[in-house]
């Protein structure tokens, strides 16, 4: 499979390709009468919008060769790498054209907080009461539970728990399982949902204890969509 096929679903440019494949997949894009393109960042694991930016072709060129999120001030007008200053870097995983080819989503690792007051999102103003993201919150569960991991406390229940090991792990699934069947069954609606959230706590810390994480079973889900 060349650099340039599809991945998790979409068409992605080549990141570290050669010269002439990285050439030809720039000439496609199309750059704006400013020179520029907006570029959504998403972060890979837990799908959550990052931030809207934009680039040039420089911009553009250095993130698929370095696979590092290089963008465009359009304030200070000049390139800068994302996280150069702040340390809150992102690595480049695929980088993909909208229908139109004038747009590119970048889906990228972030390390730290994406947005310079701090957030972990740019996008953290939330004009409803629904964020449309209902499942970000698995991205959150999975980094927490990871800082527990490598910090455990006394005090930490999911310290504990990973101290099991996987058949202490394993059996709290089971149990959180049948519970959430069993409220399913009562037709307890309030119970389902609190029962499910537990199961997803406990599935996660499974996960952590068998060094799975959750992009990996996205992408498992991803690779059993059929097409319509």
């Amino acid at each position: 499979m060349s650099e340039g096929a599809e991945r998790n679903g979409v068409l992605a440019l080549p990141v570290d390709g050669q010269d002439a494949e990285l050439a030809d997949a720039i000439d496609r894009v199309q750059f704006g009468p400013d020179g520029l393109i907006p570029a959504v960042l998403q972060e890979v694991g837990t799908g959550r919008v990052l931030t809207l930016a934009y680039m040039n072709r420089e911009s553009l060129e250095r993130t698929l060769r370095e696979g590092r999120t290089w963008l465009w001030s359009r304030s200070r007008q000049e390139l800068w790498r994302k996280g150069a200053t702040s340390g809150n870097t992102q690595a480049v995983r695929s980088v993909a054209l909208d229908c139109d080819a004038d747009a590119v989503l970048v889906l990228v690792e972030q390390a730290g907080v994406a947005c310079h007051t701090g957030a972990e999102s740019c996008f953290f103003d939330a004009l409803t009461a629904d964020s449309g993201q209902p499942f970000a919150a698995l991205g959150e569960l999975e980094r927490i539970v990871a800082e527990r991991a490598e910090a455990p406390t006394d005090e930490s229940y999911t310290a504990r728990l990973l101290e099991r090991g996987v058949d202490g792990v394993g059996k709290k699934v089971g149990e959180e399982a049948t519970e959430v069947a069993m409220a399913a069954k009562g037709r307890e609606r309030e119970a389902v949902v609190r029962e499910s959230a537990d199961l997803l706590y406990h599935l996660v810390v499974l996960w952590r204890d068998s060094g799975v994480s959750l992009e990996e079973v996205a992408g498992e889900l991803r690779a059993r969509r059929t097409p319509k």
